[in-house]
């Protein structure tokens, strides 16, 4: 990281903003793309991009069609070209529609040019439960793309980790996937400073504790956080680990916590089957198996769509309360 974060206060879509302002002004090689991003259709549907098209006019600045195969096949095209595109696709759902070209095309170019060409090309994607979106537009897909080898997969859940993560991804020499939290955008946390960059796969020990790691990423590590300060209230110490990185994810941070605390418990708003979990669940047994004192907890969505009824995605969404659950779970059971 470079310089500290400011004690001004910004949301997470101001921090994008602020992320692809300074990259479109250091590197005439980055150029944005996307459905409505610039300002002349109102600078994005949550604003990221707003201002930029006109401080850095529209062939920089660029919206696109309503075609995510185009948009993400100009971009790798752009990439190899020698340019440095950042696309959005508006939601993490409709990445399916440009699987092709991302998987079959950016994710593999490095390898199979023995590697003498990379794509660096930064795709933002949000996506999310809790605004009633249902389930064609609320799906977090992350464990799809940290299964591509030659894909990064970063997500964060601080508007200055926002701008550094992001960064960090335009920087980066190969494709990576930057998710958003719908019901983040317009929540407040302290300014990065200019020059602020978060280096990709180093997680962050947001708090320390003695007694149970919890390991998460983007929008439930504030969940993480609640129910910590719930659990400290009796007696109960929680460490949280936040990724930011998915993929490649920080093993060693991961595995130092969870060697102090003896337990873990994993959360993420992904559906918990073959989720991101289970593959931290496995690094932890099969790396310290001996020194836990409690099987490895995880906790995701249910296994089903995103519901639309406000009710049913409640219900679908782990929460605070399913944290402090699965805690004060681990902490009572005992390996045979």
């Amino acid at each position: 990281m470079n310089a500290p974060p400011t004690s001004a206060q910004v949301n997470f879509s101001t921090a994008l903003n602020m992320a692809l302002d300074e990259a479109l002004a250091s590197d005439d090689r980055v150029i944005l793309l996307g459905e409505d991003i610039a300002d002349r259709q109102g600078g994005g549907v949550m604003k990221v991009t707003k201002g930029l098209s006109t401080k850095y006019g529209e062939k920089r600045v660029r919206t696109t069609p309503i075609s995510e195969q185009a948009i993400v096949g100009a971009a790798v095209g752009a990439a190899l070209a020698g340019m440095r595109p950042v696309a959005e696709i508006m939601l993490m759902n409709f990445m399916t529609v440009a699987m092709d070209q991302l998987v079959n095309h950016a994710a593999k170019m490095r390898f199979m040019s023995g590697g003498q060409t990379g794509v660096p090309l930064t795709i933002r994607t949000m996506s999310g439960a809790g605004r009633g979106f249902a389930g064609q537009h609320s799906d977090m897909l992350e464990a799809w793309f940290a299964h591509v080898p030659g894909l990064k997969v970063v997500t964060a859940s601080s508007p200055a980790d926002a701008k550094g993560l992001l960064q960090s991804c335009i920087l980066d020499d190969d494709p990576c996937i930057f998710v958003e939290h719908i019901a983040d955008y317009w929540t407040m946390g302290t300014a990065p400073s200019a020059g602020y960059v978060v280096p990709l796969g180093r997680a962050n020990v947001v708090k320390a504790g003695s007694d149970v790691t919890v390991i998460s990423y983007g929008k439930m590590v504030a969940d993480a956080l609640t129910a910590a300060n719930k659990l400290e209230a009796q007696g109960v110490s929680v460490e949280i680990v936040d990724l930011r990185t998915v993929a490649p994810f920080d093993a060693e941070t991961i595995l130092a916590s969870v060697a102090k605390t003896r337990r873990a418990v994993i959360a993420h708003e992904a559906v918990r089957n073959f989720g991101v979990g289970a593959e931290i669940a496995a690094l932890i047994q099969e790396e310290i198996f001996d020194e836990l004192k409690a099987p490895v907890r995880r906790l995701g969505g249910k296994f089903c769509p995103v519901p639309f009824s406000p009710a049913l995605e409640a219900t679908f969404m782990p929460n605070s309360e399913d944290i402090v659950t699965s805690v004060l779970s681990t902490l009572e059971s005992r390996r045979s």
